[in-house]
């Protein structure tokens, strides 16, 4: 059966472990792993403003030793000029696996459904779990482990990011607080199931509206941008809702001394992070942009394995 990767918890706890381990692997030997030899294609599709996902994609599926093909979403018109189902057929007669950036998560399970190869989450409204094995990839390189590490999400946690490090977070053992003011806490069901998870494998995910409580003790400390894409109707609730969880140098003050600061990017100095905090010693942002191309290229290769 052709294997997928359009939400965290596609992955089990062994599963996850294997990715980021090959991972560290194409890290330190970058033109080592071939699968995509041929090349092989892999369609890459963009309905949503990229930057890290179109650039990190490109430069791993070519390293893997394939042909990065770029599909302009707004020229597919995919559920305008023709459904999904069928876009999927097409696809998957040319590619080897799709990557897709939109944003309906129904609609990439659609994908998946049709297109007869593995098709991956570029992020959606719901999850972006791309780049949670890029961060977690990251909290590795900087943590040692993962297993029993406290991570902080601050700011807006109902957002694809505070889901999907619920999701990842609880999968690889870790106890994660989301600090977020109300209305804007992770879908309760998400939560649930991340709990679940969280039970067999050592993890934790709680939940607050302090965002002084969330950091407190923290190893890791990630916020993404209050006003995602989609939500920008919203910026005014938005922005007088936000501003006690910034992470400013006081909010991190509460964290572990040697906390490393996280942000997927792009980011909005002044707003949801401080400029002295990402800018400064204590931040791996630019590590964690790194580590795309390198995460993205194991779930592939993973993935492609198991086509």
């Amino acid at each position: 059966m052709t294997r997928h990767f359009l939400r965290d918890d596609d992955l089990d706890p062994a599963e996850q472990a294997e990715v980021l381990a090959l991972a560290a692997r194409m890290k330190a030997e970058p033109f080592a792993h071939r699968p995509l030899d041929g090349p092989r294609t892999v369609a890459m599709v963009f309905d949503r403003p990229t930057l890290r996902t179109q650039v990190s994609f490109a430069a791993g599926i070519a390293e893997l030793g394939g042909n990065p093909m770029t599909v302009d979403g707004g020229l597919a018109a995919m559920g305008q000029r023709e459904g999904v189902e069928d876009v999927a057929r097409v696809l998957g007669r040319q590619a080897s696996a799709v990557v897709w950036r939109t944003a309906h998560q129904s609609d990439l399970v659609t994908m998946s459904l049709h297109a007869g190869v593995p098709v991956v989450n570029a992020l959606t409204d719901e999850f972006h779990p791309c780049q949670l094995l890029a961060d977690l990839q990251t909290v590795q390189e900087h943590v040692g482990t993962l297993a029993g590490v406290r991570v902080a999400f601050v700011g807006d946690g109902a957002c694809n990011m505070g889901s999907s490090w619920v999701l990842a977070g609880a999968t690889a053992g870790m106890h994660v607080t989301v600090g977020a003011p109300r209305g804007y806490l992770p879908d309760a069901g998400v939560v649930e199931h991340a709990r679940d998870i969280a039970s067999s494998t050592g993890g934790a995910v709680e939940l607050t509206h302090d965002p002084v409580e969330a950091v407190t003790g923290a190893a890791v400390v990630v916020t993404d941008s209050w006003v995602s894409m989609g939500r920008e109707e919203e910026s005014i609730d938005r922005l007088r809702a936000f501003p006690p969880y910034g992470v400013t140098p006081d909010l991190l003050s509460h964290a572990d001394p040697a906390a490393i600061v996280m942000h997927c990017l792009p980011a909005y100095r002044g707003k949801e992070i401080a400029a002295e905090v990402i800018d400064g010693p204590q931040s791996v942002v630019w590590d964690e942009a790194e580590n795309r191309r390198h995460a993205q290229k194991a779930i592939l290769a993973w993935l492609l394995e198991r086509a």
